[in-house]
């Protein structure tokens, strides 16, 4: 009991526990085999062994955009990408219109869509990107966020 409240207590911190977890690849000029485009690639296990679901390592982003579910097109998405030629912008489309979505993400509201760039892996990374954002002038909501990206097995 006391464990599952500790687990319980991660998750909502945004920080999920795993037996081990995927190297974070944000850079857009990487093509990372069996990833969309649009979503944050990380390093998944080749170990055999069967799970519900993989995380990356823990990783900060700056929430460019929040939206209605499934509303954010991919092509503002690249869009955005021109911004930041060296971190990886993404969003999310689990269980959107697409059946083969297998990308989540930790400590998101689910009920909406978002459209975000990689902040890097300390504060202060996440804090000097989110200056750079503010800087364009285009996102007045941008706030950060430490999250996991998550690959749900099918």
């Amino acid at each position: 009991m006391r464990a599952t409240v500790f687990a319980i207590a991660l998750l909502l911190s945004g920080v999920a526990t795993a037996d081990t977890q995927g190297k974070v690849l944000p850079d857009p000029a990487v093509s990372c085999k069996d990833f969309k485009p649009h979503q944050l690639c990380f390093e998944t296990p080749t170990d055999g062994v069967a799970r519900a679901e993989y995380l990356s390592e823990p990783f900060y982003a700056v929430i460019l955009k929040t939206a209605e579910r499934c509303s954010i097109p991919e092509e503002e998405r690249v869009q955005v990408q021109g911004l930041f030629p060296a971190s990886k912008v993404f969003s999310v489309r689990f269980e959107c219109d697409d059946m083969e979505e297998f990308i989540r993400y930790t400590n998101v509201n689910d009920k909406f869509g978002f459209l975000a760039v990689h902040a890097g892996a300390t504060l202060k990374e996440a804090n000097a990107r989110l200056a750079e954002v503010k800087a364009t002038g285009k996102f007045p909501g941008a706030n950060i966020r430490r999250m996991q990206a998550v690959l749900v097995f099918p």
